[in-house]
């Protein structure tokens, strides 16, 4: 089974733009400040710890990082919460979108009418869920035979070359331990964190694939989104 799809590519590539112009941020900021409600050692936190990492590879100034940390602790700042939505989108195509929000009652509203204004739809909780795998996914910039069999040594249920490095599935409880043997062997890892992983995909081209490609940026580009994933192919 693998993830790989021309949106995960996409949304890689455009994590670059988004950091520059600085909406990234406020995305990991968010992510920052719900994990670090777990602890804020990263060290006895590994929810914190991935998205620690995902902030450094984004380039997010250390003092960003902090007062999304600090954030966890004041009694002042505004609850955060998750969610996580279901969706269908043009040609059927499922879609899971996760969120992190102070006021759930915005951000259900924006979502759902960003998809209806783009083609798609929300789906009743569990009728699209059952079409993914909840996943550990690590991205590494090597390439090559030899990186694709230390992938799988380093314990990966599945490995898969890309245009731009390796894409590496994991069992959910394994995520961080692969990481650290990756890393160990001497792979950059440039992302590592959990997944929603089509357990088939959803073949769209032409104008199908425009239109999925539109909702999937419209519902991204929503400030309090944070995740957003497909079986679109």
């Amino acid at each position: 089974m693998s993830g790989h799809s021309k949106w995960e590519t996409t949304k890689r590539q455009k994590a670059v733009v988004d950091a520059k112009r600085g909406a990234l941020f406020t995305k990991i900021g968010n992510q920052i400040a719900i994990a670090a409600r777990a602890g804020q050692d990263p060290a006895m936190n590994p929810s914190l710890a991935m998205v620690l990492e995902k902030a450094r590879h984004a380039n997010m100034p250390k003092a960003n990082i902090e007062r999304a940390i600090a954030r966890a602790a004041d009694k002042n700042a505004a609850a955060m919460i998750e969610e996580t939505y279901e969706a269908y989108g043009p040609a059927g195509v499922g879609i899971i979108i996760e969120v992190a929000t102070d006021n759930k009652n915005r951000t259900m509203p924006e979502v759902r009418h960003t998809l209806d204004k783009n083609g798609g739809r929300m789906a009743d909780p569990g009728s699209v869920m059952f079409q993914f795998s909840h996943k550990g996914v690590i991205f590494i910039s090597d390439k090559g035979e030899e990186a694709l069999m230390t992938a799988l040594e380093a314990g990966a249920e599945d490995a898969s070359e890309e245009e731009d490095g390796i894409e590496i599935i994991t069992a959910q409880t394994d995520l961080m331990k692969v990481r650290q043997n990756l890393i160990d062997a001497g792979m950059t890892v440039t992302s590592a964190e959990l997944k929603y992983v089509p357990n088939t995909t959803v073949p769209v081209e032409g104008e199908d694939e425009e239109k999925v490609e539109k909702l999937l940026d419209a519902v991204d580009d929503l400030d309090d989104v944070v995740n957003v994933f497909t079986n679109a192919a």
